[in-house]
């Protein structure tokens, strides 16, 4: 595994309850700054609620209730003393389905700087510009910014959902599935916008689809039935698991 100096996000012994059901159980991993991890397991196994949790996402939920840690650069995310709102501009996050603003691409991306208190027209076409280049959408809608974001395409509406992430300067990206709506030309630019990303941020993303995390991702974790199975580089996890369960769950005998 990579020097721990590297390490980004840390869990130790995490639990996870909604309400009596307990979904994840003793969750300990350490994911790396700048490399992709991806999270597999069938549906139902706690992937998108340990996704959650990275950014405290649950709390939007009644009856959660969570027992050890998770650090982001050594500082525990759930400690009273932290700031949510701020927790969540550094860990930014992008859902299964695309979900743009009923507003202008200009102003889908220049939401999150407003809200933050820029106001400076020039400062906001700077960082508008900035991160569509970043989600790799800016040749495609240069000359449309101030038309509606919800008659772009499937693909160019998620990767306008990453630029509206990058425009408040992240350093981690959730990603919970978010290519499983597209179709393969779409999903091909998600997955390479990925690779160019992690210069630059940590990212964690569920996936459904094996190919994909093994092309996508440097580490991989597989998760069944709330419980992390096994973690190691994703090319051991497709080619040479320690554990048969993940074995067989990554050549499709069960899942």
């Amino acid at each position: 595994m990579s020097d721990t100096t590297d390490i980004k996000i840390s869990t130790r012994d995490f639990d996870l309850f909604y309400g009596g059901k307990q979904a994840l159980r003793g969750i300990t991993v350490d994911m790396y700054r700048n490399h992709v991890t991806a999270l597999i397991g069938p549906s139902g196994c706690g992937k998108t609620s340990f996704l959650r949790a990275l950014n405290r996402m649950n709390d939007l939920i009644d009856g959660v209730r969570i027992a050890g840690t998770v650090t982001i650069d050594g500082v525990d995310i759930y400690d009273r003393n932290v700031d949510v709102v701020e927790l969540r501009k550094r860990v930014g996050m992008v859902f299964q389905k695309s979900n743009p603003f009923a507003k202008s691409v200009y102003d889908n991306v220049a939401y999150g700087p407003r809200v933050n208190g820029i106001r400076d027209r020039a400062r906001l076409d700077e960082i508008v510009e900035r991160s569509l280049r970043s989600a790799a959408l800016w040749e495609e809608v240069k000359d449309r910014l101030r038309d509606s974001a919800l008659g772009l395409s499937g693909g160019q509406q998620q990767r306008l959902c990453i630029a509206r992430c990058l425009a408040v300067n992240p350093d981690i990206l959730l990603m919970d599935e978010p290519a499983s709506a597209l179709d393969p030309l779409s999903t091909a630019k998600i997955e390479e916008l990925i690779f160019e990303l992690k210069r630059n941020y940590t990212i964690v993303i569920v996936t459904h689809n094996m190919q994909q995390a093994a092309r996508v991702s440097d580490y991989t974790a597989f998760f069944y039935l709330g419980e992390l199975v096994e973690y190691n580089r994703t090319e051991t996890i497709f080619t040479n698991p320690r554990q048969k369960q993940t074995e067989e769950y990554v050549t499709g005998r069960f899942g």
